[in-house]
């Protein structure tokens, strides 16, 4: 049987790092997981509670397709607290996890053949989502002095019909500074260009907090999830914040794509938007493993660093170590037991000569991980 040809979308690199080291741990090693961008907590204490409790008496059939509306509300009341933006919750939609609401984002934004610009490096599914809904993914190339963000300048001559910005960055962990965001977003409005901001790793911040592309207008697409911050990878919900006479395009997608986001996600994420605390002292332990790497890379001989602003990510360049970085990931790994994403991930032309550190887990695994690769690099 035939087979599309938008079908043929590259593979997750780091998925296939992550079912390497797997093999490695079925076979009596431990390793120490670098690679992967997943919290070492999990869901808050309260979100269990409450998904608990409501298990004794709901058989948590579908909700409605956007999403429960207490939920939506709490989602809207959020960007109250972090932003100051007061947002309408019929705005609100959400989704199964955000990569489901990048489905329904280009869905809803593109036609087939239209350009969508992304910085490199950057997060790869997005150029994987868009080849399998027929869109050419456009790579826009990053500059060490901006930081590895895109800046208008690098978008001249491109011929967008849409733009996808990160800030938290992933790999990087950089962050756009409010004026460096309207830049980019006058941009786009004014090159009519549908601008859609990726916001997963808002939250995880260690200095000055990350800016939504609310605060500057109404006319984006906003995606964020539950997934980092609030530690729920696997429950799969997240969410998108669409203009207004959008809402109902998004939501006869959804209706046919999804049908709605799992119910019982759904209930643990509303609890999880009241944890502060729990949510708060994970971050403070990000913080401290970001902390060691910082220090401990550097000594292990990954100099080339940009310290990163949020997420859980450092992106080193290792040009003068190799040229071949999935080769060198996969050396690290079974050398010194530790999983470590290759660029090529994230970037398809410098990606052989970068690495991706995580440090997401616990910062006793941090710690270890950091010797472990202190004392590679010393026999190397």
């Amino acid at each position: 049987m035939d087979r599309s040809s938008r079908g043929q979308v590259d593979p997750f690199i780091v998925m296939d790092m992550v079912e390497e080291a797997r093999r490695l741990e079925a076979a009596g090693r431990r390793i120490i997981h670098m690679e992967v961008g997943q919290p070492g907590t999990g869901a808050p204490a309260g979100a269990l509670a409450a998904l608990a409790a409501q298990m004794q008496g709901d058989s948590l059939g579908y909700t409605v397709t956007l999403g429960l509306p207490a939920l939506r509300k709490g989602i809207a009341a959020l960007y109250a607290r972090w932003y100051g933006v007061d947002l309408n919750p019929d705005r609100v939609i959400v989704t199964a996890g955000s990569s489901g609401a990048f489905l329904l984002a280009f869905s809803a934004l593109f036609d087939a053949g239209d350009r969508v610009g992304l910085g490199e490096p950057g997060y790869p599914s997005y150029r994987q989502i868009l080849k399998a809904l027929s869109l050419q993914a456009v790579g826009v190339q990053t500059r060490d002095e901006n930081r590895l963000q895109p800046v208008p300048g690098d978008l001249e001559g491109l011929d967008l019909q849409g733009l996808i910005v990160a800030s938290p960055g992933n790999p990087t962990g950089t962050m756009l500074s409010k004026p460096a965001l309207a830049d980019l977003i006058g941009y786009a409005d004014q090159n009519r260009i549908r601008f859609v901001s990726d916001e997963i790793y808002h939250g995880l911040h260690y200095g000055a907090r990350a800016h939504s592309a609310l605060e500057i207008s109404d006319d984006v697409y906003v995606i964020n999830s539950f997934s980092k911050y609030f530690s729920m990878t696997g429950w799969r919900v997240g969410w998108m914040v669409v203009p207004e006479d959008h809402v109902r395009t998004i939501e006869r997608l959804a209706q046919n794509m999804f049908i709605c986001a799992p119910h019982a996600s759904q209930i643990a994420a509303l609890a999880a938007l009241d944890c502060v605390d729990e949510l708060e002292a994970n971050r403070a332990v990000y913080a401290e493993n970001r902390a060691l790497m910082l220090e401990g890379l550097p000594a292990a001989g990954f100099e080339r660093i940009a310290p990163p602003d949020g997420a859980f990510y450092v992106y080193a360049d290792v040009s003068d170590l190799t040229d071949d970085s999935l080769g060198f990931a996969r050396e690290i790994l079974h050398k010194a037991g530790v999983a470590v994403t290759p660029g090529l991930d994230f970037d398809p032309r410098r990606g052989a000569r970068t690495l991706r550190f995580s440090y997401a887990r616990s910062t006793g695994d941090i710690i270890e991980g950091l010797a472990r690769l202190r004392a590679f690099r010393a026999g190397r």
